[in-house]
């Protein structure tokens, strides 16, 4: 049983619009729902030959094949999955987009009370047994943690599924290095969908380098959410979801949390039969009281890849990393080598800033599983400019050729891991962690202590394979459709030369996380 465009009153006398999808039979059911700015009712259209797939999926390609009903939002839950389990789905429009009244924004502050308002409307209803849980991907996981931050009573569980909780961090400016590809198509697009919508994320972007008080409106407060979370963090899109995904499991507050990573393409994996029976054992618990397992289950469950393709390993792990991770530090040498201690002499290596930069490898011995995020730690200093944004890309090489791993929209040429820092930004704070909100450019002759962060990955390296760092002044991948990695795309660097520096006093090295004592 489906009804269409149910208006639900906000706090503030706003109208907010739902559709609700229930099982026919009459009766109370736990509630499944998602809220988002993309449109209730944005669905796969009819045409003769069945239904057209949405348009985003021809532009961003899935490499592995999935499916879902025609009453499936972007990015949503699928009625038809959970119907017939017993649940009724309830998609709703945020304020100001879709048929919601209200001018659109996104990230914006009120959307956590308004997502709590809609969440206990659901649960007040006649239909409802008055426990509520949500699911979603992307901008449907980000308002689930604005939502659980509010503490509404009737939501029992919710499933995040790869959302960033750091927009300027995870997304905007990692590492104070500005995104110059989704901002552009996410802001733009979005904002096509309500001619009276307010999107002016880019705008700010553009005019606000530093983290500041707008940046920090557009977080949610993870810390505050204490509800049980089952949260999709994947490998697979580190240009946009994969950092926030992993901090937003590990701040949040939850006593009872979950952890499901993957390396596969992220639409097709959320409505797989794997992570399906996952989100089923996780609300069936939850939501319906069943004695299922749940309560018992290891909290992440890890994923291990060997190629875009080749899954090594699925197990159960405690904790993230996983208990037991070591972390050697391969110091990077004059020749592009890398060895356990650094350099005995005083070296620098250097490369253009437009052009390409240098690389080290790493040949491993025996079958070692690479597990968790990297640290880069890298001394620089410029020439012919004040400034540069340096890319740290780790690749695995094996039979003498670079392996392809899966990453963000569809793209199938993917690193194992990048990170990235503006060495602008090398000032710290008094935890000595690098600051954000502040920045100082580079005087002639001075060298600076960059720390990089580098996105968690799960790669099993076989005997012989190599780890390959390289570290360059631009992007590793062309912004266009065809080469590239659209819309993925980050801002150049200034026109100079960039110098490591090497030796006595100067920590040059590469953190990696293994499993045991492989090397």
């Amino acid at each position: 049983m489906a009804e269409r465009n149910l208006a639900v009153p906000s706090r503030d006398g706003t109208v907010l619009r739902v559709n609700v999808y229930r099982p026919a039979e009459p009766g109370k059911y736990p509630v499944i729902m998602s809220a988002h700015p993309y449109g209730k009712d944005y669905l796969p259209k009819p045409t003769r030959r069945g239904y057209r797939p949405f348009p985003n999926l021809r532009i961003l390609p899935q490499s592995e094949p999935f499916s879902f009903s025609a009453w499936t939002g972007w990015e949503a839950p699928d009625p038809a999955h959970w119907v017939p389990r017993g649940y009724v789905v309830v998609n709703a429009d945020l304020r100001g987009w879709g048929t919601a009244e209200g001018t659109g924004q996104l990230l914006a502050r009120d959307e956590g009370s308004d997502y709590h308002d809609l969440i206990e409307w659901a649960a007040a209803q006649s239909w409802s047994t008055g426990k509520v849980g949500l699911s979603g991907v992307s901008y449907l996981a980000l308002s689930q943690w604005a939502a659980a931050a509010t503490h509404p009573p009737h939501l029992a569980a919710i499933s995040p599924w790869e959302g960033f909780t750091d927009f300027y961090r995870d997304v905007a400016m990692p590492g104070g290095v500005r995104e110059n590809g989704l901002m552009i198509v996410w802001t733009k697009g979005t904002a096509r969908t309500r001619s009276d919508s307010n999107v002016d994320l880019r705008k700010e972007q553009l005019v606000r380098p530093l983290f500041d008080e707008w940046w920090a409106d557009r977080n949610r407060d993870i810390e505050k959410i204490t509800v049980p979370l089952l949260v999709c963090g994947s490998f697979s899109d580190h240009n946009l979801h994969s950092r926030g995904s992993f901090e937003g499991f590990r701040r949040a507050a939850s006593t009872q949390k979950w952890l499901y990573t993957h390396r596969g393409p992220k639409w097709s994996v959320y409505y797989s039969a794997d992570a399906l029976a996952e989100q089923d054992r996780f609300f069936d618990h939850f939501l319906k009281e069943k004695d299922n397992g749940q309560d018992t289950l290891a909290p992440v469950r890890l994923e291990i890849r060997k190629d875009a393709d080749t899954i090594t390993s699925v197990r159960r792990e405690q904790e993230w990393p996983p208990a037991g991770t070591e972390w050697p530090r391969l110091h990077l040498r004059q020749d592009g080598s890398f060895a356990d201690q650094p350099e005995s002499a005083a070296a620098t290596s250097s490369f253009h800033t437009r052009r390409r930069g240098l690389r080290y490898r790493h040949r491993f011995a025996t079958d070692t599983e690479v597990v968790g995020p990297m640290r880069l730690l890298l001394p620089v200093e410029v020439a012919h400019c004040d400034d540069v944004n340096i890319f740290a890309g780790v690749r695995k090489i094996s039979d003498g050729k670079s392996v392809a791993f899966e990453n963000g929209y569809g793209f199938r040429g993917s690193l194992v891991t990048n990170g990235m820092r503006k060495a602008s930004h090398h000032l710290r704070d008094s935890d000595g962690k690098p600051r954000d909100d502040a920045a100082e450019s580079l005087a002639p002759g001075q060298v600076v202590q960059l720390e990089i962060e580098l996105l968690p990955s799960a790669t099993l390296f076989e005997a012989g394979d190599e780890l390959e760092l390289e570290i360059a002044g631009r992007w590793f991948y062309a912004r266009n459709p065809l080469t590239g990695q659209f819309p993925s795309y980050y801002e150049k660097s200034p026109r100079g030369r960039c110098v490591v520096h090497l030796g006595p006093g100067h920590d040059a090295y590469l953190e990696v996380p293994v499993q045991g004592r492989g090397r």
